[in-house]
């Protein structure tokens, strides 16, 4: 999915690279700009506490067969449009409640992800439509993929601009959100989900970014009991990366609220440091998240990780840590550490998190994770082998473990 982008050809260059927008000149349309992939996920696993059993029993193992294929044009007076489409098969197999691994859905069906419109004029660049939000620009709701297919899209208005020097503004309107393509999930009961964003390059080797939300009449907030009316739910991202003689240090700070009585609101802050010394790299990140009563991933998503970059499925997957109702307050450390090989590269991860819940029987009192893999890429086909671990203790001593092991690989265009 390398050529994946968050507005358009033009506009991706912008964003990512800092660079600007070419003036829009009246030449003939250009030719298509295809991607996709095709491959496959097994993952088999023990736990003790949904699926109770052996390795091999039916509801511990999941397999899929997953395409993708996405399209981008640009039709000239710069005009566009996008599209991306997605399919997924067990085969008939019936070895999977779920078949793309981890994510909702028919063993076998497909979706329409991505079909948008592009406009770039100056130095600005507008997208409309169903999209993919990227989790860098917008760490509130953002587009996650299982086994390369995406879990959550967006129906709204993207705007880009880089007129100030070294940044670039972005705007966004979200009217709803699409689960699997056949779910819709409207943001609110008043007029969606308005966002304002910035990522600035002006320091040598720094990326600052920060990001803004505010969902009038908030349809899925946690506190929201039957029958009550909705109320205005606000959120604040922003974090700083830089690179220091080697050393890569970032810092990053997150703030819900809203007009809910009676509630406290979330903030959470983190810090990470790390750095390569050959083909040997690691990264430490620490992150502290208070007992308020707002959850740090986008309400009504339903996704169970968050931005906060030791609270993440791409970097740990090990503990889920955030839940669907409220933080509940916790601390948590994650050590990352890899070492490239000739073909590919082993990588590693643990972590822990410690919970500040209240002191009954079904609370969680802290959670250790770990996992260990080798990814590697030939003839275009990218693969790894996954080992996952983890174990939850309650305040009841109770512990609830559980081993995964997955391998994926998949031919990318």
């Amino acid at each position: 999915m390398k050529k994946l982008i968050l507005l358009s050809v033009t506009a991706s260059a912008m964003i990512f690279g800092g660079g600007d927008i070419a003036p829009v000149e009246p030449a003939a349309p250009a030719s298509a700009d295809f991607w996709g992939q095709i491959g496959f996920a097994y993952q088999f696993q023990d736990e003790d506490y949904k699926n109770p059993g052996d390795w091999g029993d039916e509801e511990n193992n999941a397999f899929s067969a997953t395409v993708v294929l996405g399209v981008e044009k640009q039709l000239g007076y710069g005009f566009g449009f996008g599209a991306e489409i997605a399919g997924w098969t067990d085969f008939g197999l019936d070895i999977a409640d779920n078949a793309r691994v981890e994510s909702s859905g028919d063993q076998t069906a497909a979706e329409v992800s991505q079909a948008y419109l592009t406009y770039s004029f100056g130095n600005t660049a507008v997208k409309a439509g169903r999209q993919a939000l990227p989790k860098s620009l917008s760490p509130w709701a953002w587009t996650d993929r299982s086994a390369g297919v995406m879990d959550w899209s967006y129906d709204g208005i993207v705007i880009a601009n880089t007129d100030l020097s070294d940044t670039t503004l972005v705007g966004a309107w979200i009217a709803q959100i699409y689960h699997n393509s056949d779910e819709q999930y409207h943001v609110s009961e008043g007029a969606g989900l308005f966002m304002l964003g910035l990522v600035n390059k002006s320091l040598s080797d720094t990326t600052v970014s920060a990001a803004a939300y505010y969902v009038p009449e908030s349809k899925y907030d946690i506190n929201r009991a039957a029958g009550t009316s909705a109320k205005d739910t606000w959120s604040f991202w922003a974090n700083a990366v830089t690179d220091i003689e080697g050393w890569k240090l970032g810092i990053q700070g997150a703030y819900v609220d809203g007009d809910y009585a009676s509630t406290d609101a979330t903030y959470a802050i983190a810090g990470k440091v790390g750095s390569q010394w050959g083909d040997f790299d690691a990264e430490l990140v620490a992150s502290y998240i208070n007992d308020g009563d707002y959850s740090l991933r986008m309400a009504g998503t339903q996704l169970e990780d968050s931005a906060l970059w030791s609270n993440n499925e791409e970097d740990a997957d090990i503990v889920r840590n955030l839940t669907r109702n409220h933080s509940q307050g916790q601390a948590g450390i994650l050590l990352k550490a890899g070492y490239k090989l000739p073909v590919g590269k082993l990588y590693g991860t643990l972590g822990y998190w410690d919970f500040n819940n209240v002191d009954i029987a079904a609370d969680r009192d802290n959670t250790f994770g770990a996992r260990v893999g080798y990814k590697f890429r030939i003839a275009d086909v990218d693969a790894k082998v996954e080992y996952r671990y983890r174990d939850r203790e309650y305040k009841d001593n109770s512990h609830d473990k559980r081993q995964r092991i997955r391998v994926e690989a998949y031919y990318k265009f």
